[in-house]
């Protein structure tokens, strides 16, 4: 077997990789968002690689990825490990559970934690097709992962890129929450349904409307942009309609000083019945601990708009009466996230924690976008 470094060469879908004692770490916010803004909660997701794959050509019938995952679990509930995923000339072949790795385990009870290290993992995929092929292996979304190697039975060499970039930002939806493997996540669905190339800035809990996120995307290389922003505003409860409206015109406003013209789809909250019309915060519903679902919940007063605080139906209407008074602006779209997923797709498929959809919902999810935005007369279509 031949062994290969993993290198930056090599990582499509990052904003840059860390050097480690064990490898390199894929980053998918520059560094100086965190040395400005060290929050946490996006350390951790921004760490998280929804959407980076290591991307190679090659013959090789056979090829194995060593990785040192970590990852965050909660005691006495269930959450599924990570998973690697390859796709073979833009067709998901096969998928791996990850093992090992280091542990953060949080008793939500208490706010406790303990570190658990652990041992390297690898995922090997055998009988690939045979001759030239673009192999792509999928890293997974919901834990962070040091790269330390491939071994394969040819030699593999970096892929130019050749495909139109979309950079895409939302929430945890975005990030993948609760889809089974990473290319199931609906970004990644729709990109490889359409062929794009995926930058996914899906940051969970994370889609706040932070300026910094807007600086990224304004210097980001992008053919295509979208942005889906207001669930994690009612589930921190973080702004107000005054606030929120002129937060987002910034947001957008940032993003053109980068791209005047590149198409940008400005799009609303998929359907979420416990903060339809009811303000965050939102919270874990405390007769779900100790189950293998947890549960989320809405703790403001339902029908309470006063002093201008958010639901999604607000959020809604706020949003496409700013992308009307933005009308100047040929190539930004408004797309109603219930488009996507709406009051009736939560009766045949509803959320499993009442916030995230299940890996069947990402794809329905991911097809809606594809067939709306790459449609002969869609945002993205190719003009």
């Amino acid at each position: 077997m031949i062994t290969t470094p993993v290198t930056a060469s090599l990582v499509r879908g990052a904003a840059e990789v860390e050097q480690t004692p064990r490898g390199v770490r894929p980053h998918r916010l520059p560094g100086w968002v965190p040395t400005q803004f060290p929050d946490p909660q996006l350390l951790m997701v921004e760490s998280q690689p929804s959407g980076v794959r290591l991307t190679m050509a090659t013959t090789a019938r056979t090829v194995a990825l060593v990785c040192h995952p970590a990852r965050v679990a909660y005691r006495d509930t269930h959450r599924p490990r990570g998973s690697v995923d390859l796709v073979v000339d833009g067709t998901l072949v096969a998928s791996a559970e990850l093992g090992g790795g280091d542990l953060v385990e949080v008793d939500l009870r208490t706010g406790t934690s303990d570190f658990q290290p652990g041992a390297a993992h690898t995922t090997t995929f055998s009988d690939l097709p045979g001759g030239d092929k673009i192999v792509e292996i999928w890293l997974p979304h919901n834990e962070s992962v040091e790269l330390i190697e491939l071994h394969t039975d040819e030699p593999v060499s970096p892929a130019a890129p050749d495909r139109r970039l979309w950079v895409h930002h939302g929430s945890s939806i975005s990030h993948g929450s609760n889809a089974s493997t990473p290319s199931r996540v609906w970004p990644a669905v729709a990109a490889r349904r359409t062929g794009v190339e995926l930058r996914n800035l899906g940051l969970g809990g994370s889609a706040l409307v932070d300026p910094f996120t807007a600086r990224v995307i304004r210097d980001a290389p992008a053919d295509l942009i979208s942005v889906k922003l207001g669930i994690n505003v009612v589930n921190l409860d973080g702004m107000r309609l005054r606030t929120f409206v002129p937060a987002v015109a910034g947001f957008l406003d940032t993003i053109r000083d980068g791209h005047p013209d590149t198409p940008l789809v400005l799009i609303s909250p998929i359907f979420c019945a416990i903060h339809e019309d009811t303000p965050g915060p939102g919270a874990i519903d405390p007769g779900s601990l100790g189950t293998d679902q947890i549960m989320f919940t809405a703790t403001g007063r339902p029908g309470d708009r006063d002093l201008g605080r958010l639901t999604l139906q607000v959020i809604r209407e706020a949003l496409a009466t700013l992308a009307e008074r933005r009308a100047t602006d040929p190539n930004l779209h408004y797309l109603d996230g219930t488009r996507l997923y709406g009051e009736k797709d939560a009766a045949e498929h509803p959320l499993p924690d009442a916030l995230h959809p299940d890996t069947t919902t990402h794809q329905l999810i991911g097809e809606r976008f594809a067939d709306y935005a790459f449609a002969p007369d869609g945002p993205f279509a190719t003009r």
